[in-house]
């Protein structure tokens, strides 16, 4: 192993974003070749992605995107909301929705062997490129692709991520403003269905046990005819389908009306067709359970 300079260390620190000792160690084994000194920090990088895969990605982007009649929702995590805002990150993001465009992928893993949306290589060596950059653990999680009349929304810079697809015999302008209006509510409300038929029966079945669980408890209600209960537990399911249902929920920005109420008045005043057929919201991290990490430990046990 040769001896190496401290102005190609630097080099390769600015090149690489990786730490000094790292790569005055790759140089070292690649005898001063820079190249094969990125080589090895890669495959290094490689692995010290591997081992920093067990901490928790929770932050990140999600993002929603349309181009022409095609359109995705896409999330992808990383471990910091300071890292979340890097310009290389935000730009990854981008690249990877519009690859989901583009090559219309299967599934994740068909994603990450895609070749990369306006570059060279795939998207998961992409990542890895970006992990040698930014040090931090990232994830492709999910993604949807829609075809049709598509409407984005993203709120937060990236906290949430809507797409709603409507069916319309209207030009896509026309319609943008009511696509819109229907995705601020997704984003608002969370509705868990498009509308009542969309609602499984198990979910229905258990929502009635709990209601006659709860009538059963209650010893105003416990002693009613049966009958009486069930008139009940209707009246409630109608309360179940306008509260999850995006189609029956009070309107955000008039809740005298649904939001399906809404869409046909609107669908009338521009004289055609309107129906909502299909949406997806991503939350950033729902689901992800975050580990609470001391900060200042951790840093002790990594320069030990």
């Amino acid at each position: 192993m040769g001896k190496v300079s401290v102005a190609e260390i630097k080099d390769l620190m600015k090149a690489t974003g990786v730490g000094m000792m790292d790569c005055k160690k790759a140089l070292e084994e690649a005898d001063g070749d820079t190249d094969k000194a990125v080589l090895i920090l890669r495959e290094k990088g490689l692995a010290t992605q591997a081992k920093k895969s067990g901490r928790v990605a929770a932050e990140g982007i999600v993002t929603s995107v349309v181009e022409g009649n095609a359109g995705a929702v896409v999330e992808v995590n990383i471990e910091t909301d300071f890292a979340a805002n890097n310009e290389e990150f935000k730009a990854f993001v981008a690249a990877v929705a519009k690859t989901v465009i583009e090559k219309n992928p299967a599934d994740l893993d068909a994603l990450k062997a895609c070749v990369i949306s306006g570059g060279d290589k795939t998207v998961e060596e992409s990542l890895q490129d970006l992990f040698i950059k930014i040090r931090e653990n990232m994830v492709i999680r999910r993604f949807k692709r829609f075809e049709g009349v598509l409407v984005p929304y993203v709120h937060g810079g990236g906290s949430i991520g809507v797409m709603v697809k409507l069916d319309t015999d209207l030009s896509a302008d026309k319609v943008f403003e009511v696509g819109k209006d229907c995705a601020l509510q997704v984003a608002a409300m969370n509705p868990a269905y498009l509308n009542r038929e969309a609602v499984p029966a198990s979910a229905l079945e258990e929502e009635k046990k709990i209601m006659l669980a709860q009538m059963a408890d209650d010893p105003k209600m416990a002693n009613k005819p049966e009958q009486v209960k069930v008139k009940i537990v209707e009246g409630k399911i109608g309360k179940y389908y306008s509260e999850n249902c995006l189609l029956e929920q009070a309107f955000v920005k008039d809740d005298k009306v649904s939001v399906g109420k809404y869409v046909e008045a609107a669908a009338k005043e521009l004289g055609g067709s309107i129906k909502v057929v299909d949406y997806v919201r991503f939350e950033r991290g729902e689901g992800i359970e975050k580990k609470e990490d001391n900060f200042a430990d951790e840093v002790a046990s990594m320069i030990k």
